[in-house]
C-alpha cells in the first residue's frame, strides 16, 4: 500500500482507527498496546514497515498526551522520575528515527519481535513486587540509561516507550502501576523527536498518523480508566501475556518466511 500517493477509503479509515482504538485501550490499560499497532500494520493490511513504524510514533504523541493526564490525575506519575528518563529519551529518540530510514526490513522486524516476546516471558517469570511505590528509589543514572535505550529502540521500532520502558522499571522493582504511568510520560520526548527525524527521511503520513492517533485517544482514556480500577497482579500478569503472545506470532512469521 503506497499511503504516500493513496486516496483512503472510508473503510479503510475505519480500519486504521480501529488498530488506533484497540491499541490505545490497550497502552491505557497494560501501557504496552502499542507493540501491536505496527505488526497489524504491517502484517493485516499491507503497509509498508518504515510508514507504520513513524505514523504509529506520530500518533503516540496524542496517546503520550492523554496516558499521561489521565495517570497523573489519578497521581499514578512520580514527576520526580521523569525527569532523567526524559533526558535519556531525548538524547536518543531521534538517532533511533533516523536509523529507521537505513535499518533493513527483517532487521526491523526481528528486533520488534524479540523485544516483544522476550519482555513478556521475563515479566511471566517474576515474582511481583511486594512494595508500595513510595518505597522504592532508582538511582538517576539508571534512569538516564533506561531512558536512553528507550528513546532509541522504540524510535527504531515505532513501539512508542512503555514496551521497552515498562520491563527495565519492574527489574528495578517498581509497581506495575508506576511503571505504566511513568511509561506514559515518556511517549512525549520520544514521539516528539522520533517524528522530527520521520518527517526529515520523508517516511512520515500524517494523515494515518492522525486517523490512528484519534482511536488511540479514545481507547487510551479508556484504558487508563480500566487500569485504576483492575488488581494489581491481574494487571501485571495481562502486561505480560499481551508481550509474550504478540512477540511470538513475529517470530512465528518470520521464521515461516525463512523456510518458505
Amino acid at each position: 500500500m503506497g499511503l504516500a500517493h493513496h486516496m483512503m477509503t472510508f473503510a479503510e479509515m475505519l480500519i486504521f482507527g480501529g488498530f488506533g482504538l484497540l491499541a490505545g485501550g490497550l497502552i491505557g490499560c497494560v501501557g504496552v498496546g502499542g507493540v501491536i499497532l505496527v505488526p497489524a500494520l504491517v502484517y493485516l493490511v499491507g503497509v509498508p514497515i518504515k510508514v507504520a513504524i513513524a505514523a504509529a510514533m506520530f500518533a503516540f504523541l496524542l496517546s503520550g498526551l492523554v496516558g499521561t493526564f489521565v495517570f497523573a490525575r489519578n497521581k499514578s506519575i512520580r514527576w520526580n522520575l521523569t525527569r532523567p528518563l526524559w533526558l535519556g529519551a531525548m538524547s536518543s529518540a531521534l538517532a533511533g528515527a533516523l536509523t529507521v530510514s537505513a535499518a533493513p526490513t527483517g532487521l526491523l522486524e526481528f528486533i520488534i519481535a524479540v523485544l516483544t516476546a522476550g519482555s513478556g516471558v521475563h515479566a511471566l517469570g517474576r515474582a511481583p513486587p511486594t512494595c508500595d511505590a513510595g518505597d522504592v528509589e532508582v538511582g538517576t543514572t539508571y534512569l538516564f540509561l533506561a531512558g536512553g535505550v528507550t528513546g532509541f529502540l522504540s524510535a527504531l521500532t515505532g513501539t512508542g516507550g512503555p514496551l521497552v520502558l515498562i520491563p527495565i522499571l519492574m527489574w528495578a522493582h517498581l509497581p506495575v502501576l508506576t511503571a505504566i504511568g511513568l511509561a506514559q510520560a515518556i511517549q512525549l520526548p520520544i514521539a516528539a523527536l522520533a517524528t522530527a527525524g520521520n518527517a526529515y527521511t520523508g517516511t512520515l503520513d500524517v494523515t494515518l498518523g492522525l486517523i490512528i492517533g484519534f482511536g488511540i485517544v479514545f481507547g487510551t482514556w479508556g484504558g487508563a480508566w480500566l487500569a485504576h480500577r483492575l488488581p494489581r497482579e491481574a494487571l501485571r500478569r495481562v502486561v505480560a501475556a499481551v508481550l509474550a503472545v504478540v512477540g511470538g506470532m513475529i517470530l512465528a512469521k518470520l521464521g515461516w518466511g525463512i523456510v518458505h
